[in-house]
């Protein structure tokens, strides 16, 4: 697909969903009153999207809030609570409260749901399962729904992880495919769809505004695209980068960057010889990647990391460093890491885990914890997942959209 250019910006970059639909002017959604689901990502060339719309004449009627809420200042798992947008006036209502879909009474003064927030490309983040909760109501109530679609920051060819069991479904893993997808949300909404991975879509009026000038090789730097914090501990592309990975390792006794600038880039506890998994990490050659040993010390950040594993402790850690951004494999390293942990903690008489429920709910399968405890290496994890990565490159393969 060729290159197209944001309308004002002067230099080719990738052109959003949004970006389209403002252009034109929100001309498909005249004479509709919209209830836009999104959060501080919903931005536009000119500012956001909710500003763009008002500006344009459009019936903006209600916003949805998903996890980290509207401006996506509240920290992970907590509530977000109804309120009013202090720019429009607009009411703000909550999906991370006392309800995660739209209820029939909230989508009373709507005509159509429309889609736009940013997801960084990982199953656990919970953005794209509030977007599949979203597109259940729209059915519901006879609804149109609409996809602002955007790219995924890991790009669309890196596909990696276990796929997820259906005994394992939460509102963290929501749908049986693995921990990296490779799909933008728009291919991913037309794929619940068309899979039935999701109940009563059959009637749903499924649209997908197209990106311009994306490319399944491109990662987010390639798209020229400005990143805005994805969540209060996503708040730069290196942060998603690393995430897949170093999310799953953070649920085990270990801190993973949190309470610190460069959250998910570091792993570190009291417990931990990191010039060791310094020696083995860089031993293993892992592409587009460096680890350096380091000492830190996670702080309280309000509304952010509160309160941070091994809080206000000094530890032993070990430093990612992207060395090349194309390259660079999130989940691979993730399992590399994590497998040195469960060998090193046995030999030190170290419980790695404290919960496996939030384990294995992340990771959709017990399974990569009976490898954990045959003391598989980060390879054999690895070989293990790719005859379920292939099915389902398969499988998405007619949805793909770029």
């Amino acid at each position: 697909m060729a290159q197209g250019t944001a309308k004002g910006k002067g230099t080719d970059m990738v052109v959003t969903g949004a970006q389209a639909e403002a252009d034109a002017g929100f001309t498909s959604f005249k004479g509709r009153r919209i209830g836009l689901i999104t959060n501080q990502t919903g931005r536009v060339a000119d500012g956001h999207l909710v500003d763009r719309m008002r500006r344009a004449g459009a019936q903006l009627t209600a916003i949805f809030a998903p996890e980290h809420g509207f401006r996506g200042t509240a920290e992970a798992g907590a509530k977000v609570r109804d309120g009013r947008d202090p720019a429009t006036g607009i009411a703000v209502l909550s999906l991370y409260g006392r309800t995660r879909q739209p209820t029939a009474d909230m989508l009373r003064e709507v005509d159509v749901l429309v889609f736009d927030i940013q997801d960084i490309g990982a199953r656990f983040y919970t953005y794209i399962s509030t977007m599949g909760l979203c597109m259940q109501a729209a059915a519901a109530s006879g609804k149109p729904f609409v996809v602002l679609d955007r790219p995924n920051p890991l790009g669309g060819d890196y596909v990696a992880g276990f796929t997820l069991e259906p005994a394992r479904t939460s509102f963290v893993g929501q749908y049986p495919m693995p921990i990296v997808h490779g799909l933008t949300v728009g291919e991913l909404a037309h794929m619940i769809k068309g899979e039935g991975w999701l109940t009563g879509l059959d009637t749903l009026a499924l649209k997908v505004v197209a990106l311009h000038g994306w490319q399944r090789a491109m990662r987010w730097p390639a798209t020229r695209l400005p990143w805005v914090a994805t969540s209060p501990n996503i708040p730069t592309f290196e942060s998603a980068l690393v995430y897949p990975g170093i999310g799953v390792v953070g649920e085990t006794l270990v801190n993973e960057g949190r309470g610190t600038a460069t959250p998910f880039s570091l792993v570190g506890a009291p417990w931990l010889d990191a010039a060791a998994l310094v020696a083995h990490l860089n031993a293993q050659r892992l592409p587009g990647v460096h680890f350096e040993a380091v000492r830190y010390t996670p702080r309280s950040i309000p509304n952010v990391a509160a309160t941070p594993r091994f809080l206000d402790q000094e530890i032993s850690g070990v430093r990612l460093t992207v060395t090349n951004v194309a390259a660079y494999q999130p989940l691979e390293v993730g399992m590399h890491v994590l497998a040195w942990l469960q060998q090193a903690a046995a030999a030190n008489g170290v419980a790695l885990f404290e919960d496996y429920r939030m384990f294995h709910a992340i990771c959709g399968t017990a399974r990569l914890q009976t490898l954990l405890d045959q003391r598989a290496g980060g390879t054999a994890i690895i070989a293990a997942w790719q005859t379920e990565v292939a099915r389902f490159k398969a499988q998405r393969a007619k949805y793909l959209m770029y």
